[in-house]
């Protein structure tokens, strides 16, 4: 029980490491990327106000959050003889869930993180490789068909839910369907204000070829 908890506490903290925040700190000598941009501490905040190699780099940090916390922590586990070979897709679900709530709601950062997209992304390749390729391919075309991040992620993590039901990509436990439709409820979610201004036509476009 105590690697256990110890895992799911790691898990949560290690998506509570404020990315975008540090970076800007540490390198861009800026006090709170939450109070630029869209007030938001994810890659996509980090790419408007901080230029791509800030932004590139975060993005990848933050999905490698939800990949370790996902894949390492649960195989750490599973070596350790703390849980057994069978319950290891489902100590996957709840560290990488840690990871994701950690993003969002910080404890290393006041609780105001990101939207979770990235660490969702890392989460979900751990768990479902080739549907997160398919999802990732759904988030290229509807951000170079667009250039608004926030539908383009909603729109892959829709894609990825609906996905699991086809033979090609259906899991082998119906609870990683049900998860995948409850992680797309989710991004809307967190979308929410991303939505309204979608609708109002004040949603912000990224520079795709832009030399930042």
């Amino acid at each position: 029980m105590l690697y256990i908890l110890s895992a799911l506490l790691a898990a949560y903290l290690l998506g509570s490491i404020p990315t975008a925040l540090w970076v800007g700190r540490w390198f861009f000598q800026l006090a709170d990327i939450r109070e630029h941009g869209s007030g938001n501490a994810g890659a996509t905040n980090t790419f408007r106000v901080l230029g791509k190699k800030a932004g590139t780099f975060v993005l990848l940090f933050d999905a490698f959050k939800g990949f370790a916390a996902a894949y390492f922590l649960p195989n750490w586990l599973l070596a350790q003889q703390a849980i057994a070979p069978g319950n290891l897709f489902y100590f996957r679900l709840a560290c990488g869930i840690l990871a994701v709530v950690g993003h969002i709601y910080p404890v290393l950062a006041q609780f105001r993180g990101g939207k979770g997209v990235a660490t969702i992304l890392g989460m979900m390749l751990a768990i479902a490789p080739p549907t997160v390729g398919v999802a990732l391919l759904v988030f290229l075309a509807v951000l170079g068909t667009t250039r608004y991040v926030s539908l383009s992620s909603m729109s892959a993590g829709v894609a990825f839910a609906f996905l699991q039901l086809l033979p090609a990509f259906r899991p082998a436990s119906s609870l990683q369907i049900w998860f995948g439709f409850l992680l797309a409820a989710m991004l809307i979610y967190t979308h929410r204000a991303n939505i309204g201004r979608l609708r109002a036509g004040t949603e912000s476009r990224v520079p795709l070829w832009g030399k930042r």
